[in-house]
């Protein structure tokens, strides 16, 4: 709660940043309280979707799709006819995945961009750069479990997956998004990753 109050008062005096914002968004005690930070410094959104009634941790809530209590109980999944990365600013539920990832959704945004995965075909080019993104979704969500480990592992596979694109890839500068993540990976780094999609 201390570094809650920190990171407030740090926006108040005009000295936040987007990292400070996705560590509001996540320094959360209680998980079903939603921390909203002030507009301007929260996290660009690529879609209006309103974000679940709760970000999922396992042990910490009901699990959303299992549980009658969860916040996806009796929705269906979500399926996609294709998807085209030439067309990914048209996909809503990719640019819904990347919103749910930035805002510290980490369960949600894997679950969001399993159905992109999917269409794009799981091991295409495309299926497999998804697939890293999945990856270091769950490695944020293991860190945040205190899997430090199991949450440099999964980062490392992510990174793996996405490693042989170059350039602009699905709007994320790889090179940029590659370093960001080595870094917040890194040994007593704690800083969560924020994707800024860039349509060329």
């Amino acid at each position: 709660m201390a570094e809650l109050v920190s990171l407030y008062c740090r926006w108040a005096r005009g000295r936040s940043s987007a990292t400070d914002a996705a560590l509001l968004l996540v320094s959360e005690i209680n998980y079903r309280v939603i921390v909203n930070p002030p507009a301007e410094i929260a996290p660009h959104r690529y879609t209006d979707r309103p974000f679940p009634s709760y970000r999922f941790v396992p042990g910490k809530a009901p699990h959303p799709t299992r549980d009658p209590d969860g916040h996806s109980y009796n929705q269906p999944p979500v399926q996609l006819a294709s998807f085209n990365p030439e067309d990914w600013y048209a996909c809503e539920e990719y640019l819904y995945g990347i919103d749910l990832f930035n805002h510290g959704y980490w369960w949600e945004a894997h679950e969001a961009l399993e159905a992109v995965w999917a269409a794009a075909g799981r091991r295409t080019q495309t299926g497999l750069f998804i697939q890293g993104l999945i990856q270091i979704a769950v490695a944020h969500l293991k860190r945040f479990q205190g899997f430090n480990d199991v949450a440099m592992r999964m980062a490392a596979a992510g990174l793996e997956k996405m490693g042989h694109n170059n350039g602009t890839f699905l709007g994320i500068e790889v090179a940029t998004f590659r370093d960001a993540v080595k870094s917040s990976f890194s040994a007593g780094n704690q800083t969560p990753i924020i994707i800024e999609l860039i349509q060329e």
